[in-house]
């Protein structure tokens, strides 16, 4: 289960247990039956001795205070017991009984089960524990149920191999360490100078220096202990995890207030998305010397989805306050990173890329939406993904690291492309082909939510004549403008309710 879905089942969870869905909400539900109870022996770093702990269904919960006082840690207890803050160094863990969950700055992770109240104090479960000592100081608990026996010990220093790689998106640094699997680390921030210090771990290491300064970062040095990245001045950094593999990122972009911004340089990414669709940008697939798909009565998809995306344009502008922009408005050649570049540059809310479908198979139809991932979800979807890519001799080697520009968009990329697969199937009884992800090119360097829609299949007589009809095609063209209304009311947080949007 990955983390995005970990933290959903919590916010699930706090709404079932918490009345104002915070940690200091009362609670409004019964603790879980203790199945034992009393003083487990535990062997602590600095000394030995019983600890009182209880036991559910769900493991061992284990008194809070006697630990703080033996590993460290500022304990602050809130009125009525109810909250509990614990600062261990820079960081506070905010938690407290009947929630299921700890909030750390401004993320919330799920617990395995509730604190609960016991004689000695606020008793929490292990993985509580491990979170705290285990992340920021290498701590790791060993419950045995023989006894029962509590061991807490230093883990063992791990020598772990170390990759770095850089990217440079439309005025952003990308900065990627990629590690084989996740480390224990802290970040600590100053003005100009982030260090990655490594928790109990040490890291490998070919060169102590990995990279040339440039107009944002002046120097990445490593030791044994620690990740060194030396800022420019009126610069920002913002972190992230990624997982398979396991890759910590830095994106380095001008403030956005400094006045030194580099005359033309966009930054890619910023540090929240954008409540409000106020920018779409539509891509034509192919053109130029790339016809892209061809009928059997001639039909090229390059004219094609010039046209629907012509009409779509004007359909959005009129519908809803947006500034709609082509890619292209003519029958020109772009490279799939071109296209992206142009969405970035333009700092798009959205990305639509129009493509209509071939198959070997002749009676292939319906309509198809992607969104970007490095995992294809089907053979299909692989195969789509390898035809439109084709052409892009370096795509292998820079695939990964431009999956960093959709990476943080991907949740929102699934929704949109659900609500133009549903609107395309609603409206003109298309075969469902369903929703898909794949490694498109075209997608992977867009920094906002974006999709690929293949609009039928030219390979199919049928198809190509009801796309070459200018009804057909306003048809088409109304479903996608209705799927563009709903998403934008979705992330504007209004009621989609006009006609525009709803009406078929």
């Amino acid at each position: 289960m990955g983390r995005s879905t970990l933290r959903l089942v919590t916010a699930i969870l706090l709404s079932i247990n918490c009345i104002s869905g915070n940690l200091e909400a009362r609670e409004v539900r019964e603790p879980l039956p203790v199945l034992e109870s009393g003083f487990v022996d535990a062997k602590l770093p600095t000394a030995r001795g019983p600890i009182g702990y209880s036991r559910t269904a769900f493991g061992p919960l284990v008194s809070l205070a006697p630990i703080v006082a033996s590993l460290g840690g500022e304990l602050t207890i809130g009125p009525l017991a109810q909250r509990h803050e614990l600062a261990v160094g820079d960081t506070r863990f905010l938690f407290g009984p009947g929630s299921p969950a700890v909030t750390v700055e401004q993320e919330i992770d799920p617990l395995s089960q509730p604190p609960e109240r016991g004689p000695e104090g606020l008793q929490v479960p292990l993985d509580l524990l491990e979170m705290i000592y285990g992340r920021l100081l290498g701590y790791e608990f060993e419950w045995r149920l023989a006894g029962p026996e509590l061991e807490i010990s230093r883990r063992p220093a791990r020598q772990i191999p170390l990759v770095f790689d850089v990217v440079h998106l439309q005025g952003v640094t990308t900065l990627v360490f990629q590690f084989p699997s996740e480390p224990r680390y802290r970040i600590h921030r100053a003005s100009s100078r982030l260090e990655v210090e490594m928790i109990g771990d040490r890291l490998e290491l070919a060169s102590r220096r990995l990279f040339p300064a440039d107009d944002l970062v002046r120097d990445v040095r490593l030791t044994p202990e620690k990740i060194i990245i030396d800022l420019a001045p009126n610069t920002e950094a913002q972190d992230y995890e990624l997982e398979s593999p396991f890759r910590l990122v830095f994106d380095v972009l001008r403030n956005s207030g400094s006045a030194g911004r580099a005359a033309g340089a966009v930054p890619t990414r910023t540090p929240a998305r954008s409540n409000s669709i106020r920018t779409i940008v539509l891509d034509p697939g192919h053109g130029g010397s790339d016809p892209g798909a061809r009928g059997p009565a001639g039909t090229e998809e390059k004219g094609l989805t010039l046209i629907l995306a012509r009409a779509l344009r004007t359909r959005l502008e009129q519908r809803f306050p947006v500034k709609v922009v082509l890619t292209r408005s003519g029958d020109s050649f772009l490279p799939h990173d071109t296209r992206s570049a142009l969405a970035n540059q333009h700092k798009a809310d959205l990305f639509i890329s129009l493509h209509i479908n071939s198959s070997r198979i002749s009676g292939a139809s319906g309509a198809e939406t992607y969104f970007a991932s490095l995992d294809a979800s089907d053979e299909r979807a692989a195969e789509a993904a390898s035809t439109e890519n084709r052409g892009d001799p370096l795509y292998d080697l820079q695939l990964i690291l431009w999956d960093l520009a959709q990476s943080r968009h991907l949740a929102e990329s699934q929704r949109f492309a659900s609500l133009v697969q549903a609107e395309l199937n609603e409206a003109l009884s298309l075969r469902d082909r369903g929703v898909k992800q794949a490694p498109f090119r075209v997608l992977m360097g867009a920094a906002m939510p974006a999709v690929l829609v293949e609009l039928g299949f030219l390979s199919n007589p049928r198809e190509e004549s009801r796309l070459a009809d200018p009804n057909y095609r306003n048809q088409l063209v109304d479903a996608l403008a209705r799927a563009v209304g709903r998403y934008k009311a979705k992330i504007e947080g209004v009621v989609a309710t006009t006609e525009d949007i709803t009406s078929r």
